[in-house]
């Protein structure tokens, strides 16, 4: 029987590893934490949900759609649109085809213009019309030089554009690349955003269990230290595991980017990081009016460049109200999520967010309990024009060893388990498994 051994147990690798078991392949998959998920992962305590930092799942993603269960994962949904904010203002800015409701409010909405709502419409039928493929062609830019390009006003830009998309791409600045922002757009506008009602790490977990079902056996608390390609065709692949050693017929390398780079020698695994820390809190009290929209920190206007988003969050969900499972029934759960890797403590940021809701809720007097904070140095990598010209193939190491990972594809939830079944069809045809 063909042997197999996939280093890392995150999405790209549990989608690997549950692919290449369903050939018939005898699949080992090893983990260095304590569970699987990588970055999607979720805390549960006290009857509160904490996901690893603030993620959400696009439902209109290909891979997920494919390789998910959401029936089984009992999605809870966020309002299309958000809620613009800054001292003494909100508003709400929504997608008068998915929230009919909130249409009036939309159309009298200030913080953008006439013309930028009509861009909008225009953008959202074009991209209905474009394949994945179709995005990635041509040449690049980044999103700021997109959207003034297409005639967006620089208020769209700092009210929205900025907050929104730049806590999705991590990037206020919008220097992502338009690829990244036409995929996402497209996505947005064709799907919901949701969370499991157990939270984000319920994906990892269906993954998991799914690749348990066919067979995988799944390693936690084994980290591989070093693989070694064989030097003819009748040797097998050498894994270091720390404690011991053992071979397979081939390896698939779905770590982190920096560690899949020290594994491999693949100089051309991105390894700039883009970092982020979401705060949660608990507070008693009827909820804030946003409801299951995000509130979006629209900062300062200006007319060039990045507006500065002052000493609060870039954005604010609340998470009971979306997901009621996220916490008990007697108290509600913010998060508040800064770009980045601020230096302050625990205390620091609380203090910010808080003097930030009270600026935008002037007329509410809110009691924060901070009760967890997650600081992911790693979230994304980042993604400025050009980049996917230069992600590698996932053949790239030497040998019968593989690459599975975002890495590979984009910085997103649907590249990481695009990236598993293109790693398992490569290894599936190359070993010339069924």
């Amino acid at each position: 029987m063909t042997e197999v051994v996939v280093a890392g147990g995150g999405l790209a690798g549990l989608v690997t590893a549950r692919r290449l078991a369903e050939t018939g392949a005898d699949v080992r998959l090893y983990e260095r934490h304590p569970d699987v998920g990588g970055r999607v992962r979720s805390l549960r305590r006290d009857g509160v949900v904490f996901d690893r930092g603030f993620q959400v799942l696009f439902t209109a993603y290909p891979a997920a759609r494919r390789e998910l269960d959401y029936d089984d994962l009992d999605l809870r949904y966020f309002a299309p649109g958000a809620v613009v904010a800054r001292p003494g203002h909100r508003s709400v800015l929504a997608d008068p085809f998915r929230d009919p409701l909130a249409a009036v409010e939309t159309l009298f909405n200030r913080d953008v213009t006439t013309r930028d709502k009509l861009g909008v419409l225009r953008l959202r039928r074009e991209l209905a019309g474009k394949s994945r493929a179709d995005i990635r062609d041509g040449s690049d830019a980044t999103t700021r030089e997109y959207l003034r390009e297409r005639g967006f006003s620089e208020k769209f830009l700092a009210n929205f554009a900025e907050p929104f998309y730049g806590g999705i791409s991590l990037d206020r600045s919008l220097s992502t690349s338009r690829k990244a922002f036409e995929f996402t757009f497209k996505m947005l506008a064709s799907g919901e955003t949701a969370v499991p009602a157990r939270g984000m790490g319920a994906i990892s977990e269906q993954l998991a269990d799914r690749a348990r079902e066919e067979g995988v056996a799944v390693h936690t608390d084994e980290t591989v230290t070093e693989i070694e390609a064989p030097s003819s065709d009748h040797e097998g692949v050498t894994v270091e595991l720390g404690r011991e050693t053992t071979e397979a017929d081939a390896v698939v390398v779905a770590t982190d980017p920096q560690q899949a780079r020290e594994l491999t020698g693949v100089e051309t695994i991105p390894t700039d990081a883009k970092g982020c820390v979401t705060q949660y809190y608990a507070f008693e009290g009827p909820e804030l009016d946003a409801g299951d929209r995000l509130l979006l920190n629209a900062g300062e206007t200006g007319t060039d460049g990045p507006r500065s988003n002052g000493a609060g969050p870039n954005h604010v969900a609340q998470l009971s109200a979306v997901a009621p499972e996220y916490a008990p029934d007697d108290l509600n759960l913010l998060s508040a999520t800064y770009l980045g890797v601020p230096e302050d403590d625990d205390e620091g940021l609380a203090a910010r967010t808080v003097e930030t809701l009270a600026s935008w809720y002037p007329e509410r007097r809110l009691d924060l309990r901070t009760v967890h904070t997650s600081r992911v140095e790693f979230a994304q990598f980042a993604q400025p024009p050009g980049v996917y010209d230069r992600l590698p193939d996932v053949r790239a190491p030497d040998g019968p060893v593989y690459l599975a990972g975002e890495f590979t594809e984009a910085s997103s939830l649907n590249a990481a388990m695009e990236s598993g079944r293109t790693a398992a069809e490569a290894v599936a045809r190359d070993l010339d498994l069924e």
